[in-house]
């Protein structure tokens, strides 16, 4: 397999895949970071293109320069489209390290012999280390799911292949000019660690856009565009989940359930954007007062929910009070002659046996209690009579709780 062979090859993946990032960025604006990737991999088919005409140049350096040079912007632009994705910030300072170190060794190569170790080694070491940065970025972004780390691991055999290609150079020998390159059994090999490198970067790349662009898609979803909180779904989907936990697990799992207090005469009597200022204001105080495993959810109209996990009725009730002063402390409507804004609250904890359904019945029971007993107040669900999981509860349990007593 020879290595102009090898080249098209590559030349034809760097732009499959620039076309690729090309539509996932047109098509989808919120995917940061495509663009940056598209243009990385359209300066590689660049780059692959003037390595094929380097047979045929009388001067070549000037080609060769620009070969160098155009490979370090496709990094770079790599580097940049994958601290775009990850929300992470570029490091400006090493990146420009990196690019003040390549350019000073440029004179460097052009007065050693061309296919020595040493050239060949300048030649690789600011690829080497803009690879590194972009294995930096992603480690420092906090990604720790699967792909993250995928992506890590294939940044990091780059880096290896890189610092790899002076000792190949050593131990087989390269052209002793430029315009032999391509006939060198060393530019075959290059050639083709590069290209695994290249395809690897990529589809990993892009699984990682399609993972997120997917969790992006759910999330939405399951998000009260007003609010921010999650909506029914959400709330119905992470609480069934919550559920199961708190059983596999035998902890605790408590409810509280709130409405806003005569919600109907805000909107009356100062409209309907006053109302859902008030409404973003009630998730924001409730969004702070809850830890980060706790859930927020807008249930509809003025009704949210908050599902606490480890939280007994007794902890919950008292979280719920510190919400009910906060709601009636910060939530005044922002109008002339505005009344106060207060919320009632009802209360339940996940008893054994029971559906997220049930325990929002209960918690729902309580809050009316609440209302009833003249609402900007908090009402706790009584508990259940204690049940011990026995094989006659296990048998009116729901088929979905058998299989998590079974295989939990």
């Amino acid at each position: 397999m020879t290595a102009a062979f090898v080249l098209s090859i590559n030349m034809f993946i760097a732009a499959l895949f620039a076309v690729a990032f090309t539509v996932v960025a047109s098509t989808n604006p919120t995917v940061r970071g495509a663009r940056w990737l598209a243009a990385a991999y359209g300066i590689g088919v660049i780059d692959v293109a003037l390595e094929f005409i380097l047979p045929s140049l009388a001067q070549p350096t000037p080609v060769v320069v620009a070969i160098y040079v155009s490979y370090l912007a496709a990094l770079t632009c790599g580097l940049i489209g994958v601290a775009r994705h990850y929300g992470a910030a570029l490091p400006r300072s090493a990146t420009a390290i990196v690019w003040l170190a390549g350019l000073a060794f440029v004179p460097v190569m052009l007065g050693l012999p061309y296919g020595s170790a040493l050239r060949t080694l300048l030649y690789q070491l600011p690829y080497a280390a803009m690879q590194v940065l972009m294995v930096a970025v992603v480690v420092r972004s906090g990604g720790k799911l699967a792909l993250d780390r995928l992506l890590v691991v294939v940044g990091a055999l780059a880096v290896l292949v890189y610092l790899a290609k002076p000792a190949i150079a050593w131990w087989i020998g390269t052209a002793d000019h430029a315009q032999a390159y391509l006939a060198s059994d060393y530019a075959a090999i290059s050639q083709t660690m590069g290209s695994v490198v290249l395809i690897a970067l990529a589809l990993v790349l892009l699984l990682v856009i399609m993972r997120d662009t997917t969790m992006e898609m759910i999330a939405r979803s399951e998000t009260d565009p007003l609010s921010g909180a999650l909506n029914r779904r959400g709330f119905e989907t992470h609480g069934d989940r919550a559920v199961v936990r708190a059983r596999r697990t035998d902890r605790p799992l408590s409810l509280i359930t709130l409405d806003l207090d005569r919600f109907k005469a805000i909107n009356d009597s100062f409209g309907h954007a006053a109302g859902d200022r008030v409404i973003a204001d009630l998730a924001e105080v409730l969004g702070d007062a809850v830890g980060s495993d706790d859930l927020v959810a807008r249930l509809g109209g003025e009704e949210f929910a908050i599902l606490l996990p480890g939280r007994t009725t007794a902890q919950a009730k008292a979280l719920a009070e510190r919400m009910r002063l906060a709601v009636a402390r910060d939530l005044p409507v922002r109008l002339d002659n505005a009344p106060a804004v207060t919320a009632s609250f009802g209360v339940a904890e996940l008893q054994f046996g029971e559906r997220l359904s049930d325990l929002c019945r209960r918690s729902d029971l309580a809050l009316y209690e609440a209302k009833a007993a003249g609402r900007d107040t908090v009402c706790a669900a009584p508990r259940l009579r204690s049940v011990k999981p026995d094989a006659e509860a296990a048998e009116f349990a729901a088929p979905s709780d058998r299989l998590v007593q079974s295989f939990g």
